[in-house]
C-alpha cells in the first residue's frame, strides 16, 4: 500500500504522515466526499456498521446471557452497542408491537386500573377525589388518561432497571462489584425481557387469532405470564453464573429470587404509572 501523501488536519491545524490525524481522527477530505455519491456511500457505510453491531451484540445478548456485561465491563465495548442504547432499540421494538398488537403491557388503559387490578380499589378512590377536586367526569378524562398512559410508558420504561439494579448488591453481597456493573447488568436484563415481551405480544396476537382469547383471556394471561417467568428465570441462571461467578443451590436461589423481584418491580411500574399519569393530567 502506498504511502500518503502529507495533508494538513483541518482541525488541528497540524502536518499529519498518516490516514488518520493521530490527535483527532481527523481523515483528509477527497473530491468525492463533496458530492452525492459520496454522501451515498459515507450513509451506507454508517448504516452497514449500526446494522452489524446491533446484531452482533444482539446475538451475544440473547445466546450467551451475562457475556456482553463481561465484555462491558473488561473493556470490550467497541464492537458492541452501548447497553443504554440497546435497551432503547428494544423499547421502540417493544411499543412498535404494542402499538401493531393493540396489546398493552405496561400502559394499561383507565379501565383496566379501575376494574382489572390488584390496586382497583385503590384507584377507584383515587381517581374519585382527583375527579372531584378537577371537576372533569370519568368519560371526559378517561381518554385523555389513555393518552398520557401510553407515553409515560415509553419514556419511563428504563426506571425499572434502576431498582433492580439496586437489589443485585443485597443479593451478591459478598462480590462487592462496582454498582456500575450491576447498572449494566440490570440493563442488559431489561433489554432481554422487553424482547421476551415482545415474542409475548406476538403469541398472545396468535391466540386472539385462532379464537383461543387474547390477553385479557385468564388462560392466556396465565399461560404466558408462566412462560416469561421461565424465560427470565433461565436467563438470570445462565448470566449471573457469568458475571457473578454464582454456583450451586445458591445461584438457582438467586436466580428465582431475581425473577421474583422482575415481576414485582413490573407490577410496581404499572401502578406507578397509574399515578404519575392520574396526577399529571
Amino acid at each position: 500500500m502506498a504511502e500518503p501523501a502529507p495533508w494538513t488536519c483541518p482541525t488541528c491545524k497540524t502536518g499529519v504522515l498518516t490516514p488518520f490525524c493521530p490527535l483527532c481522527g481527523e481523515e483528509p477530505l477527497k473530491p468525492i466526499d463533496l458530492t452525492l455519491r459520496g454522501l451515498a456511500e459515507k450513509l451506507s457505510h454508517a448504516l452497514t456498521s449500526i446494522d452489524a453491531r446491533v446484531l452482533r451484540t444482539a446475538r451475544l445478548l440473547i445466546l450467551r446471557p451475562g457475556e456482553l456485561t463481561l465484555a462491558w465491563t473488561e473493556g470490550r465495548r467497541k464492537p458492541y452497542v452501548a447497553p443504554f442504547q440497546l435497551f432503547l432499540v428494544a423499547n421502540v421494538i417493544f411499543f412498535f408491537l404494542q402499538s401493531l398488537t393493540g396489546i398493552n403491557v405496561f400502559s394499561s388503559n383507565l379501565h383496566s386500573h379501575l376494574h382489572q387490578q390488584d390496586w382497583s380499589e385503590l384507584a377507584q378512590s383515587l381517581l374519585s377525589s382527583r375527579l372531584e377536586v378537577t371537576g372533569t367526569s370519568i368519560d371526559t378524562y378517561a381518554p385523555i388518561f389513555d393518552r398520557a398512559v401510553v407515553l409515560n410508558a415509553k419514556s419511563l420504561i428504563v426506571v425499572m432497571a434502576v431498582p433492580f439494579s439496586a437489589l443485585l448488591p443485597l443479593v451478591f453481597l459478598r462480590k462487592r462489584q462496582p454498582f456500575m456493573l450491576h447498572l449494566v447488568f440490570s440493563l442488559h436484563v431489561y433489554t432481554f425481557l422487553l424482547l421476551v415481551f415482545c415474542l409475548a405480544l406476538l403469541a398472545a396476537k396468535a391466540c386472539e387469532w385462532s379464537g383461543i382469547g387474547g390477553l385479557d383471556t385468564p388462560a392466556v394471561d396465565n399461560v404466558l405470564s408462566v412462560a416469561n417467568l421461565a424465560a427470565c428465570a433461565l436467563y438470570l441462571y445462565v448470566a449471573i453464573g457469568r458475571v457473578y461467578g454464582a454456583r450451586g443451590a445458591m445461584r438457582v436461589v438467586q436466580a428465582i429470587v431475581l425473577a421474583l423481584a422482575v415481576g414485582v418491580i413490573a407490577l410496581g411500574y404499572r401502578f406507578a404509572l397509574f399515578l404519575i399519569t392520574l396526577y399529571g393530567t
